[in-house]
C-alpha cells in the first residue's frame, strides 16, 4: 500500500467516498486489518454488505481483487489452480513428432485459480474467500496454512512465495464452526442489519436521485419487516432494489397501492409475502 496517513477517519472517509457506508466497528477493524496486516473474518446474516465490504476496500485502497467463492466440496484445484492437461497432451504429442523431450511440468501449463493469483499478483491485493463456512476442514487448514506460512507449493511445479502485502478478507454465515485456528489468526468483525439511520446513508449513497421522503419510508418498513419471523429476512440491497422501484413505477411514493405491487420486490417467499401484508400498515 502507497504510503498515507492512515488513521480511522482516514479509512471512513475513503469507504464513504467508494459508496459503503461504515459504523464505527467496522472502521476499527479495517483500520486495524491494515496497520497490523491481519487477516479478517467477518460474520452475520446474509445480505448484511460483508462481501460488499471486500469490495468496497479493494476499491478505496486502490488495491486488486480476487474472490474463491466457498461451496460444499470445493477442492485444492479449483482455489489454487490445475494442470492443463489438454495443453500437455499436446504438447507431448508435437514433442514425439519432433523427437524432442518436452517438459509438461512448467508455469505456462498450469491454470491459476484465484488465490494462487493472488499471491503471485505484482499489486497489493485483496481477497475475499467468501462463505469459508461452506467448505470442509481440510481445505479451511490448507488456507490457514498458505496465509500463514505466505506460501502455496503446488506439487510438480514448486513454492510460490506471496509477492505483495494480500488483505485476506473471509466471510461466514456460521453454517459450520469454524477452526480455532482460523479464529486466533483473525480479527473478527460482526456486520448485523444497519440501524435506521445508517440504512438511509446507505440507501442514499446508492440512489442520490430518490426523495429523503422515500428513502426514509423504505428504511422504516423495511426495518419493521426485519422483526417478523421471515424464512428471507429482506437484505440492504432490498432497500436499494425497492426504492429504484417506486421510482419507475408511481414517481416515488410509497404507499398502500405501490406497496402491495411492489413488494415482490423486497419478499422472496409467498408464505413471507402473506404474513408482510397482514402485519405490515402503511400509513
Amino acid at each position: 500500500m502507497s504510503e498515507i496517513s492512515l488513521d480511522t477517519k482516514y479509512v471512513e472517509n475513503v469507504l464513504a467516498g467508494n459508496n459503503y457506508i461504515p459504523d464505527d466497528n467496522i472502521v476499527t477493524v479495517v483500520f486495524l486489518a491494515l496497520s497490523l496486516k491481519k487477516p479478517v473474518l467477518i460474520e452475520g446474516p446474509p445480505g448484511t454488505g460483508k462481501t460488499e465490504l471486500s469490495k468496497a476496500i479493494s476499491r478505496a485502497f486502490k488495491r486488486d481483487f480476487f474472490r474463491v467463492q466457498c461451496y460444499e466440496g470445493i477442492t485444492f484445484e479449483q482455489i489454487v489452480g490445475e494442470w492443463n492437461y489438454q495443453k500437455q497432451l499436446l504438447s507431448l504429442e508435437m514433442s514425439k513428432i519432433k523427437k524432442s523431450e518436452e517438459d509438461v511440468f512448467r508455469e505456462e501449463f498450469f491454470i491459476k485459480r484465484p488465490l494462487l493469483s493472488s499471491f503471485m499478483n505484482q499489486k497489493d491485493s485483496v481477497i475475499l474467500i467468501d462463505e469459508i463456512d461452506k467448505a470442509d476442514e481440510e481445505v479451511e487448514s490448507f488456507l490457514l496454512e498458505a496465509l500463514g506460512e505466505k506460501q502455496i507449493t503446488v506439487n510438480d511445479l514448486g513454492t510460490f512465495d506471496l509477492k505483495n502485502d494480500l488483505l485476506v478478507i473471509m466471510t461466514s454465515n456460521s453454517q459450520r464452526q469454524l477452526l480455532d485456528e482460523t479464529k486466533d489468526r483473525c480479527l473478527y468483525l460482526f456486520i448485523d442489519y444497519p440501524s435506521f439511520e445508517r440504512e438511509v446513508e446507505i440507501v442514499k449513497s446508492h440512489t442520490p436521485e430518490a426523495s429523503s421522503k422515500l428513502i426514509e419510508s423504505v428504511v422504516r418498513v423495511i426495518q419493521n419487516i426485519r422483526k417478523l419471523n421471515l424464512i428471507k429476512t429482506p437484505s440492504i440491497r432490498a432497500s436499494v432494489d425497492w426504492v429504484r422501484s417506486l421510482i419507475i413505477f408511481n414517481n416515488g411514493n410509497l404507499d398502500e397501492d405501490s406497496f402491495e405491487k411492489t413488494i415482490n420486490v423486497v419478499i422472496k417467499n409467498e408464505d413471507d409475502k402473506k404474513k408482510v401484508l397482514d402485519n405490515i400498515k402503511i400509513k
